[in-house]
């Protein structure tokens, strides 16, 4: 019961950050600076690390240990890139 509840957690917020990145993606369409592509692209890399650490444990059998680490790192590329987004000169 605990992993079933789990796995509906991490489902649940990986749909929450594509839902967030696709409005971002909407926000570029509207306005299309190269700010606002870095701000999709580190939210749907946030909700695809979540995704990826599921994947990789449950689909490939690699260790949780690894498969956190990996997933860790593609939240850290998503949150560079926000972070990027918001401290980077406006052109």
């Amino acid at each position: 019961m605990e992993h079933t509840l789990f796995v509906i957690a991490k489902l649940f917020t990986t749909a929450l950050a594509l839902v967030i990145a696709y409005q971002a993606y909407r926000g570029y369409q509207r306005h299309p600076t190269q700010l606002m592509l870095y701000v999709t692209l580190g939210f749907a890399l946030i909700g695809l690390g979540g995704l990826l650490e599921g994947v990789l444990y449950e689909l490939l059998h690699v260790t949780i240990f690894q498969a956190g680490i990996v997933a860790a790192l593609v939240v850290a590329a998503g949150m560079i890139s926000i972070l990027y987004a918001l401290y980077a000169p406006n052109p």
